[in-house]
Parts: structure tokens; C-alpha cells; sequence
């Protein structure tokens, strides 16, 4: 059997439904201030020093979910195969 459901929300109620803050003010202010050191011309607040960290972070955490999520998936696979090779075998064992 397979059970298919479909939630049409938009980010704000994902969040609101999930109990998660709502951070929209406080991302506007900050990329205001970031914008005004930019525009400034400020040492750092050019647009390659601000996205250096979040890039080199970015690759390493991405790689390391990406591993988890195959790690997870290689997991359900195997219940299922156990829980399959259960069924069948209690099938077997009812028709005997």
C-alpha cells in the first residue's frame, strides 16, 4: 500500500507549523548593515571575503549531510529487506 500526502504551504506557515522562529526582520537587518559596509567600502565587506566562509563550510557540511542521508537511506533499505524477508517467511510457515 502506498500513501501519498501533499502539503501546500508556503515557507512561513513550514515554519509557523514546525514551531520554528520567525528570523525575517532579523535577516533584513542584517544584510541592511551588510549592504551599508559594502557600500562603504569597508576592509572585509567585500562580496568574496563574505562568501569565502560560508563556501569552504558550505562544501565540507554539504559532503558530510550528503553522507548521512546515504547512510540513512542504506538503513531504511535494509529494514525493509529484513521485514520483507519476515513476511515471507511467516507466509511460508502459514501455508505449511
Amino acid at each position: 500500500m502506498k500513501v501519498h500526502v501533499e502539503f501546500d504551504l508556503t515557507p512561513a506557515e513550514f515554519r509557523q507549523a514546525m514551531g520554528l522562529p520567525d528570523v525575517e526582520a532579523f535577516q533584513q537587518e542584517l544584510m541592511t548593515h551588510i549592504r551599508q559596509q559594502m557600500d562603504a567600502g569597508a576592509e572585509g565587506y567585500d562580496p568574496w571575503s563574505l562568501m569565502q566562509p560560508f563556501l569552504q563550510q558550505g562544501m565540507a557540511q554539504g559532503v558530510a549531510n550528503f553522507g548521512h542521508y546515504q547512510q540513512m537511506l542504506m538503513d531504511m533499505l535494509r529494514q525493509a529487506d529484513t521485514q520483507g524477508d519476515e513476511t515471507a517467511h511467516n507466509s511460508k510457515r502459514k501455508k505449511s
